[in-house]
């Protein structure tokens, strides 16, 4: 195989692993009941990743301590608050991760601090090291009592005893990592105290040197304990992060700090090191969306691996098992650990291991349906997988009645309802307008940046094909077509882009075709509408080296964005950061082929312009489902036909009816 190297057993302390290949952890939220357990979806979730291959599992961040922070997560589990409970739902589903031989840590936190989410703060007020602000609100969080901190390394203490005795196979701290209260603590920005637990760096790290020794004390030096670890903050200053490759003055931990807390905190006990870089002040980097590169912190664990003498492990964006066997052989990191990649397949592992590495459906990185959902919807999912973390609630459903159903439509919808009512035995007919599979995955995977959603198409077309579905392209089905020999229809006949005359229409064009090279913008273009599509669309242009102004009526870009702020964040600064100019709040009248006009603030202003593109939404196309709905026995409108929204609640809804049916 060309990825033995991902497949020989490892060790975390005496702990042995059958592959080199982990669970990231990811927030839990949704996974457990209101007694601080797991819950069935939670059981389902993790079981199902192990089933997938995976040798370590780590959960989402838990929570032990009670008493400072109350459960500042909701609806994720605590291993202090009914601990009969806690360990009784909890051996359930570590006896099941067994039964694949797989291990499994659960992740404890010591509380967010300065972090913490303002819709789960309630009347207490945010704590840190020091009298810092908040990250989120215009509050001052008060110190936290030497008393208080003792409390919480002791319940440390008691939540992984309790783990111990649930079969988890070790612990994972969380965290020296993202702006988390530990990192609080061991960052000079934030932790401004005189006693012993500020000033120096070991002062600095007590508190998470503490938490160690007494997980150690209560379970033994042979239970493995990992810590979540931050080598570089990326700070430029107060809630203002740094973009890659942007030159500033850390005012955070920077990498010679971060080198030196790595060899005290392993001195401390910590038996691996699950490290990236980032901080919530700069939250595209723990979090990193597609506008970051692939195995963006191979360079840094690789600094902490020549440091440390324990499994480093290596996360961000490792999906591509050649970057994940380089890094190995490399020897940048020890273990490769996959977080949204699972979401997006739980067979990822199984699948390169027998071989089958092309039918491993990829993450989008988009963030909808995981860092998007929890920050919205406290739920964790994933958009090109509707079946995540509702692993038994989605199950395929068996056919009782074999039924002949039409798919019109080949975009994501309609792919993703083919292959489901194939997957589940229905013979199904796809018939595609255009030449290729994919929809506005294709104009939308034209930036470098979203070579996923490319790989999606292609992920589509290939499980087409080895599902045998019956695929017909450049075929249009209209009224004409004969559906007497279907028992049902689905139309997935997706959305066309908005447009409106402004005067000269041989140099407006749509933004869709620009991407497909259809359309030349020339030199210096007008992108009209600042929305996800119009931005990404003047990034990638800027990227080739075309001079770009967005041109909002809104009075801000990007005001229906990613769910996710790492996502809309990174974007909206790596605007003015590449030199695109904006204009929010704007009214555009009209274009004569080198003028473009706009009215702003009651003036007249004029931009000199190649070309104007337009990128201001896109309209629902059902006018072929409005004709024929009342004549077919069953029929179904789904994706942008029935509501114009996003690759993900395309999918969602396509799962959905096609899993119906």
């Amino acid at each position: 195989m060309d990825y033995d190297i991902l497949f020989e057993p490892v060790k975390i302390g005496s702990l042995k692993l059958k592959n080199r290949f982990s669970m990231a952890p990811m927030g839990p939220l949704g996974l457990s009941d209101s007694e601080g357990g797991w819950n069935t979806r939670g059981i389902d979730y993790y079981v199902r990743r192990a089933q997938g291959g995976c040798g370590l599992i780590i959960t989402g961040v838990t929570f032990s301590d009670c008493a400072v922070e109350k459960q500042s997560m909701p609806n994720c589990p605590n291993s202090t608050y009914n601990p009969v409970h806690f360990v009784r739902t909890s051996r359930e589903m570590t006896e099941r991760v067994h039964a694949y031989d797989a291990r499994i840590f659960l992740m404890m936190s010591a509380g967010f601090g300065r972090v913490t989410i303002p819709t789960n703060l309630g009347d207490f007020p945010p704590v840190a090291p020091s009298a810092i602000p908040h990250r989120w609100l215009d509050r001052t969080c008060r110190p936290l009592e030497k008393s208080e901190i003792r409390s919480i390394v002791k319940s440390f203490g008691d939540g992984a005893f309790n783990a111990r005795r649930a079969g988890f196979d070790g612990i994972e701290v969380h965290a020296v990592h993202e702006g988390y209260l530990l990192d609080q603590f061991a960052i000079s920005m934030f932790n401004q105290r005189t006693d012993e637990y500020g000033g120096s760096l070991e002062n600095r790290l007590r508190f998470a040197r503490e938490v160690v020794e007494e997980i150690k004390s209560r379970c033994g030096d042979d239970y493995p304990v990992s810590l979540r670890f931050s080598l570089k903050s990326m700070i430029k200053d107060w809630r203002v992060g740094a973009l890659p490759g942007e030159d500033f003055r850390e005012k955070g931990r920077d990498i010679d700090e971060g080198l030196e807390a790595a060899r005290l905190l392993v001195s401390y006990g910590y038996d691996a090191l699950d490290a990236d870089v980032g901080t919530y002040d700069s939250w595209w980097w723990n979090h990193p969306p597609m506008y970051q590169k692939k195995g963006l912190y191979r360079d840094y664990c690789a600094m902490i691996k020549k440091v440390v003498d324990v499994p480093v492990l290596c996360a961000g964006r490792m999906d591509d098992p050649d970057m994940a066997r380089t890094a190995v052989e490399e020897g940048q990191c020890d273990i490769i650990n996959l977080g949204r990649p699972l979401l997006a397949d739980p067979d990822y592992v199984k699948k390169l291991w027998s071989g089958h590495r092309a039918s491993i459906r990829p993450c989008i990185s988009c963030q909808e349906g995981c860092m998007g959902r929890i920050q919205e919807f406290s739920a964790i999912n994933c958009a090109v997988n509707p079946q995540t973390a509702r692993e038994r609630d989605f199950a395929y459903r068996p056919v009782l009645e074999r039924k002949k159903v039409l798919v019109i439509g080949g975009g994501v919808a309609g792919c993703e309802a083919a292959r489901v009512l194939k997957t589940r035995g229905h013979e199904v007919s796809l018939y595609e307008k255009g030449s290729v599979l994919g929809g506005n995955l294709i104009p939308g995977g034209a930036p470098s940046f979203k070579e996923d959603d490319l790989a999606l198409a292609s992920w589509y077309g290939s499980e087409l094909a080895r599902l045998k579905v019956d695929v017909h392209l450049s075929s249009v089905v209209d009224e004409t077509f004969d559906f007497s020999s279907f028992d049902a229809v689905v139309f997935a006949t997706g959305s066309r882009p908005k447009r409106f005359p402004l005067g000269c229409d041989a140099k407006v064009h749509l933004a869709q075709d620009v991407l497909l090279g259809l359309a030349d913008p020339g030199r210096r273009t007008v992108v009209v509408g600042a929305g996800l599509v119009g931005c990404e669309l003047a990034l990638h242009l800027r990227q080739k080296g075309v001079d770009v102004t967005l041109v909002e009526g809104l009075d801000r870009i990007l005001v229906n964005g990613p769910l996710c702020h790492a996502n809309k964040d990174m974007l909206e600064a790596l605007i003015p950061y590449n030199g695109i100019r904006t204009v929010v709040s704007a009214k555009v009248l009209g274009y004569d082929g080198r003028i473009l006009r706009y009215e702003k603030d009651g003036a007249v202003h004029e931009l000199v312009c190649d070309s104007v593109i337009l990128s201001v939404g896109y309209r629902e196309e059902n006018a072929l489902y409005d004709k024929l709905k009342g004549s077919l026995a069953e029929s179904y409108v789904i994706g942008d036909a029935r509501k114009v929204a996003n690759i993900m609640y395309a999918v969602w809804d396509a799962f959905e009816v096609a899993n119906s049916i």
